[in-house]
């Protein structure tokens, strides 16, 4: 595969985390000019902010969790040339996880559904994580 389509999940990924960081922190300056909050209400406690930026807030932190483990393996994956066509679609198959994940997450937030999506990203990435191992430990 090439670096480009190996690198392009990533690329989704990060874009997505981006989006998340400027839409958080556009939140919360809107959220401190509307009087919602007071600046010396946040200063320790993130908890003072309105409940949907604290889910935008979450979404954007929790892009700090598994998503660390796709990039470590797509790195690895790159360096002993172990990516191929389906770490590729496994790729695009966990960012769309994430994406539908942040989606529920920042606007209905229904957690049963959440968890089910995240579980199944979290499936999908074990599963990439468990074929590249096996891919070095049988043939490095």
């Amino acid at each position: 595969m090439s670096i480009a389509a190996v690198l392009a999940p990533v690329f989704a990924q990060v874009a997505l985390t981006f989006a998340l960081l400027f839409w958080m922190g556009g939140s919360r300056v809107a959220s401190l000019r509307a009087g919602q909050v007071r600046i010396k209400d946040i200063a320790l406690a993130q908890p003072a902010w309105p409940e949907r930026i604290m889910r935008i807030g979450n979404t954007y932190h929790n892009q700090f969790e598994t998503p660390v483990l796709f990039y470590a393996l797509v790195a690895f994956a790159i360096l002993t040339r172990k990516a191929d066509f389906w770490f590729v679609v496994l790729s695009w198959l966990y960012v769309l996880a994430r994406v539908v994940h942040a989606s529920i997450y920042t606007t209905n937030n229904v957690v049963q559904r959440r968890f089910q999506v995240f579980l199944v990203g979290a499936v999908i990435l074990v599963l990439m994580w468990l074929i590249f191992a096996v891919r070095i430990l049988i043939d490095p």
